[in-house]
């Protein structure tokens, strides 16, 4: 499980990592170079997901999906100075069970 909480991680924070580099380089005018930078960090956020040990392609970016959203909202509280209010709390939250029950539940 802490393999897997570790490979969530460092997916997200390299998509959420390279999105923003593109951001930053298109949207407030910095060096291409972010760009490019950005764009091999997204690079390798599609390799990171195929390190999970979960069998289903669907079933790991399904619940990775929470994390992301989950990150996201750290990011734009941490990077962005943006503090999350309590809507954006419960829905990572929500998020974070959806997770739980994605990967976890008793399958037969």
């Amino acid at each position: 499980m802490g393999r897997a909480a570790a490979l969530f991680l460092l997916a997200g924070l390299a998509e959420i990592g390279g999105g923003y580099l593109i951001w930053l380089w298109i949207r407030e005018q910095y060096s291409f170079w972010y760009g490019v930078i950005g764009a091999i960090v997204l690079v390798l956020y599609g390799i990171i997901p195929t390190l999970q040990s979960y069998p289903a392609f669907g079933r790991v970016y399904a619940a990775y999906g929470g994390v992301f959203i989950f990150l996201s909202v750290l990011w734009g509280w941490g990077v962005d100075r943006k503090t999350p209010d309590l809507y954006d709390w419960l829905g990572a939250l929500i998020c974070l069970v959806g997770v739980g029950v994605i990967l976890w539940a008793p399958r037969h």
